[in-house]
């Protein structure tokens, strides 16, 4: 026997990357609501909706690794190692993300250890929020009329990345359609890169918070008036920012809302 097999011997259980999705438990995926079910353990975000938490088998151990802006339950290192320890003695453990674990989730980084540390590993897709929330706003990312493409970028980079900042400039030219998750906070910084890009400034800009939940809400402007908006209104996270024409279908299809 190599040393790697050794190595995966070690661990009983395997971890499921899990999606939650944005909050609606109607948009949880059947495999995902099927293992909360029978989970051994959970270690679960912030944004994860108390409906989906509320699926989770009751005999399970329930862990808060919620990350809010300046406010951090566990660390990332210590989520990770968490992870690792709980598979040396549980069957089915879950890592709980809201949206899907691979789009700003940082899923591609804990699984990347998971598997260098020699556990079983598994990947559940959610539906993303930034898909969603746009979608019960009445807004189509895509629309023949008005945008054949849509580019997702983070508004809050993390620190020591591969490369300094977002390209601004490239985005603002990339595509029709910009749906920026995470930004509110630096919403001011984001509308002047994007102005100095020359994108115009009577673009239509949507913000959606909490997204798919019952208390969703929209503070709908262009990116010439967006920040005074969120000034005047105390508009807040968790929100995503929606940019482009297909912004404009909000005033016809937002009272198609599901329920």
């Amino acid at each position: 026997m190599n040393r790697t097999e050794k190595q995966e011997n070690k661990y009983l259980g395997k971890v499921y990357l899990v999606g939650a999705g944005p909050g609606d438990p109607g948009l949880i995926t059947l495999k995902a609501k099927g293992l909360l079910e029978c989970a051994d353990v959970v270690i679960y975000d912030a944004l994860v909706s108390p409906a989906i938490l509320a699926m989770i088998n009751p005999q399970a151990e329930q862990i808060n690794a919620g990350k809010r802006r300046g406010k951090h339950s566990l660390f990332q290192e210590e989520t990770t190692q968490l992870l690792i320890e709980k598979a040396q003695d549980h069957a089915i453990v879950v890592r709980l993300k809201g949206g899907d674990p691979f789009i700003f989730g940082r899923g591609g980084e804990e699984m990347e250890e998971l598997v260098n540390a020699g556990i079983s590993t598994e990947v559940v897709p959610g539906i993303t929020s930034g898909i969603a929330a746009a979608a019960y706003a009445g807004i189509p990312l895509t629309h023949r009329l008005y945008s054949s493409s849509v580019t997702f970028v983070t508004g809050h980079e993390a620190a020591g990345k591969y490369r300094p900042k977002v390209d601004w400039n490239a985005i603002a030219h990339g595509s029709e359609t910009i749906v920026i998750y995470m930004g509110i906070h630096n919403l001011p910084y984001i509308v002047e890169q994007l102005s100095a890009a020359e994108l115009n400034l009577e673009t239509p800009i949507a913000l959606v918070r909490w997204g798919t939940r019952p208390e969703q809400e929209e503070l709908i402007g262009t990116l010439e008036t967006i920040v005074e908006q969120v000034e005047q209104t105390g508009f807040g996270a968790p929100a995503i920012a929606v940019i482009g024409q297909v912004v404009n279908m909000h005033n016809i299809l937002s009272s198609c809302r599901p329920v």
